[in-house]
């Protein structure tokens, strides 16, 4: 009997994400998907540039979760992936506790490693 867990690849990885923000599991996938070390960018004029760590990142998504006062949607499309790579967009129509109604529209580009997503970057405008 072996006792192997198979690495899921990039394509399968991907999948998975998509699946779990669909069904609106933003924190499980992280808590799935995420390597330990992750590395996260978000573009210039962003309040945070760089987040280092499943635990940062978690945090953050925590922190948006909380700032949402209503959800209008949210959308991710399917991924593309190539070699360790995956790209996605992403749309959000959100009002926020602080800062009232805002749509974003942001691509969204994840580099996966031993099953696990490593770094992500994020492009969006940031109004700056």
């Amino acid at each position: 009997m072996s006792t192997e867990v198979e690495i899921m690849n990039a394509e399968e990885v991907a999948n998975r994400l998509v699946l779990l923000c669909r069904e609106g599991k933003n924190v499980e996938a992280i808590n799935e998907l995420y390597d330990d070390k992750i590395v996260s960018h978000e573009p210039n004029g962003s309040p945070v540039r760089e987040k280092v760590g499943k635990k940062a990142v978690l945090e953050s998504t925590n922190q948006w979760i909380n700032s949402v006062e209503e959800l209008h949607s949210a959308y991710i499309s399917n991924p593309i992936v190539g070699g360790n790579f995956f790209a996605c967009t992403m749309k959000v129509d959100a009002t926020y506790k602080e800062r009232g109604r805002n749509e974003m529209d942001e691509v969204c580009v994840f580099e996966v490693r031993d099953g696990k997503i490593v770094s992500e970057q994020f492009f969006y405008h940031t109004g700056n």
